[in-house]
């Protein structure tokens, strides 16, 4: 038998475990040990076994990864969210429907320290619903604005989603953090458009806040400090060269841990975090070994050059292929968390990208895009049932259906970034 086609093997393998219910990670080492086996020999595969582990956790690039997520644990235990979020709710008093876009700006304010969407929804909605009920919004409107503002935590920077790209596919940190930037604003903007039109559409979904005057507006800026000031030493530091991307998560968490502990948290408060961050971490780096063993085995298989010369006999121009691969992972993001999709599925499909000459930066973007609608689109959308975890009394179709104007937004902001690479190259 062929090495391409154990890897057609292993890879048709790899979906029927993950149907199973089997764990991603355990999924993803099962399926690289056993196929590398296969093509090399046993010896070969307990090698692997062994030296992968040590080879990723000793990655110094993989060491921002807990940093990231410290920092947005210590962000959502010090408070620093309750108020964000009464800052911008006193920005947008008196507009109809400004609840729901204090809620979109406060998940996107959020993400820039947080790095995850999932800590993003989970944070911003034990907050934002409470206050968005009492003023008698309507429940779907509410979660499927938490639920889409989670999802800016994949692309504004710092990512965790960009750095694990950036770390599979050898490219620049730095440059994936600064092609994310603008594609995440726009993320911010488009998202509080959608509100804008559905309270024109139906106005009866929610109502006006209280009205602030602009005294306020300008005095309640000060909840917005400590996140600009953290995300501004990040950006302003990677950018400048001050420090390394690594360096820069090192940095971030110290200064958010500076502000936790000027606001009152102690020992146990910080133990809690560091639980909450070793825990969230493990499964990360469990999916890491396993998503190298697996690029090992695809490697060793050929399988993704197999794949990239079947498309080049098919004469695809390059926004064809990818829009097929766009189109994989739309249909893959129904079903899958981001992270582990993309682990699994770019060690395939970058030689696919690299052969019809596709930008990896702007292949990355788009990607991470597509991805985070996978978070917000049925039937497993992993930010909506956080929404539901933390509003069990809200249901799952009435999240789905809220979230519906802010699929359609992403869709737009898709297909500009496709047409207008400019949009995530600018900064870089």
């Amino acid at each position: 038998m062929g090495s391409e086609m154990i890897g057609g093997i292993g890879l048709a393998l790899l979906l029927v475990l993950m149907m199973l219910r089997v764990p991603v990670a355990l999924t993803m080492l099962i399926v690289g040990v056993v196929g590398f086996s296969q093509v090399i020999n046993m010896g070969a595969a307990l090698s692997m076994v062994k030296s992968v582990p040590v080879e990723v956790l000793s990655n110094y690039s993989f060491s921002a990864v807990p940093m990231f997520i410290l920092m947005g644990v210590l962000a959502a235990h010090s408070g620093m969210a309750g108020k964000l979020f009464n800052s911008t709710r006193v920005i947008c008093g008196g507009w109809k429907g400004g609840l729901a876009i204090a809620a979109i700006g406060s998940c996107g304010i959020f993400s820039a320290i947080s790095g995850s969407s999932l800590a993003t929804a989970s944070t911003m909605t034990r907050v934002a619903l409470p206050e968005m009920e009492r003023y008698g919004y309507n429940r779907g409107l509410a979660t499927g604005a938490l639920a889409a503002g989670g999802t800016l935590g994949i692309m504004i920077p710092p990512s965790i989603a960009l750095l694990i790209y950036a770390i599979l596919t050898e490219q620049s940190v730095g440059d994936m953090f600064m092609a994310g930037l603008i594609p995440g604003l726009m993320g911010l903007l488009f998202y509080s458009l959608a509100i804008t039109v559905v309270m024109r559409l139906k106005p009866s979904l929610a109502v006006a806040g209280e009205s602030t005057t602009w005294s306020e507006k300008v005095k309640s800026l000060v909840g917005l400090v400590p996140f600009f000031g953290v995300f501004l030493l990040l950006i302003l530091g990677i950018y400048f060269g001050a420090f390394t991307p690594t360096e820069g998560a090192s940095v971030g968490a110290f200064a958010t841990l500076l502000y936790a502990v000027a606001k009152g948290m102690r020992a146990r408060g910080l133990w809690q975090s560091v639980q909450e961050t070793l825990a969230l971490s493990s499964v990360v780096f469990f999916m890491l070994v396993g998503a190298e063993t697996l690029g090992y085995f695809i490697s060793v298989s050929r399988i993704s050059f197999t794949i990239s010369d079947f498309l080049f006999s098919l004469d695809l121009t390059p926004i064809v292929v990818l829009l097929c691969i766009l189109l994989l992972y739309f249909v893959l993001g129904m079903f899958m968390d981001s992270i582990a999709m993309l682990v699994i599925t770019v060690p395939v499909v970058f030689p696919i990208i690299q052969s019809v000459g596709i930008d990896p930066v702007w292949f990355g973007i788009v990607t991470v895009l597509t991805v985070e609608l996978g978070l917000i689109t049925p039937p497993v959308g992993m930010n909506v049932f956080v929404i539901k975890a933390m509003a069990p009394h809200v249901g799952l179709g009435e999240i789905f259906k809220g979230v519906a104007p802010f699929i359609a937004a992403d869709f737009v902001r898709l297909a500009l970034l496709i047409a207008f690479p400019v949009l995530s190259l600018f900064l870089i």
